[in-house]
């Protein structure tokens, strides 16, 4: 009890806290994504479900995070995963009426608990950094994130209804910090910091990359349905 009630304690839960809010602005995004297709009621379940298991697992990952980080190719594995997120996001392939409401509410849940994971790779360091091997404060730090992430998501979501080029943003964001995620593996330090160009290459290419694929491949699905429409004889 008393280490609850110690000036330090609550310090370094307030480091966690402050770390989570600002690492989750990326995280809400994709949140927000993700479930913009969803039907009204659906979207808050989909918010709930996919940010508390998102929580949980970067719970799990913040123990390994230390040896994951060191392990050569991983952050190459994640940026690309990364980006096949964000690309298919943008694309808009969930906005198929056919879908059933709870296969569109799981595949947004699965697609929010991925990209969190991919993303908290670098930053679940700092939240280690800040618990100091302190199990309670590191739960209790990504227990009060939830209700931030989700008031987060929440926003942005209504902001996407209102200007969709939020949704072109959000999923250049993905591509962005995909570049970014390339930059620190292992297996690559030694070209990038011979190439410091790289730097902002990288994540400039995959925003642009994650934009115009999604981009392509969206008018292309519109196409497709059009003329699908246009082959069905009159009733």
């Amino acid at each position: 009890m008393s280490v609850i009630t110690s000036p330090v304690f609550w310090l370094a839960l307030s480091q966690i806290i402050l770390i989570n809010i600002v690492l989750s602005g990326d995280n809400a995004v994709v949140i927000a994504l993700a479930c913009r297709s969803l039907p009204p009621q659906q979207q808050k379940k989909a918010i709930i479900f996919g940010s508390m298991g998102a929580i949980v697992l970067r719970l799990i990952l913040t123990f390994f995070a230390v040896f994951l980080l060191t392990l050569p190719y991983l952050k190459l594995i994640g940026a690309a995963l990364l980006l096949w997120i964000g690309v298919g996001l943008l694309k808009g392939e969930d906005d198929d009426a056919d879908i059933e409401g709870n296969a569109g509410l799981m595949a947004a849940v699965k697609t929010i608990v991925i990209a969190d994971l991919v993303m908290s790779l670098d930053n679940v360091i700092g939240v280690a950094a800040a618990a100091k091997g302190d199990v309670l404060l590191l739960v209790l730090g990504l227990v009060i994130s939830i209700p931030l992430i989700i008031f987060g998501s929440t926003m942005i979501l209504k902001l996407m209804t209102r200007f969709p080029v939020i949704i072109t943003l959000g999923a250049g964001l993905l591509g962005w910090v995909a570049g970014e995620m390339c930059l620190t593996d292992p297996a690559i330090k030694n070209f990038i910091e011979q190439h410091h160009y790289l730097h902002n290459v990288l994540p400039a290419a995959g925003a642009l990359l994650v934009v115009g694929l999604g981009k392509w491949l969206a008018s292309r699905n519109g196409g497709s349905e059009e003329n699908a429409a246009a082959d069905q004889p009159a009733a």
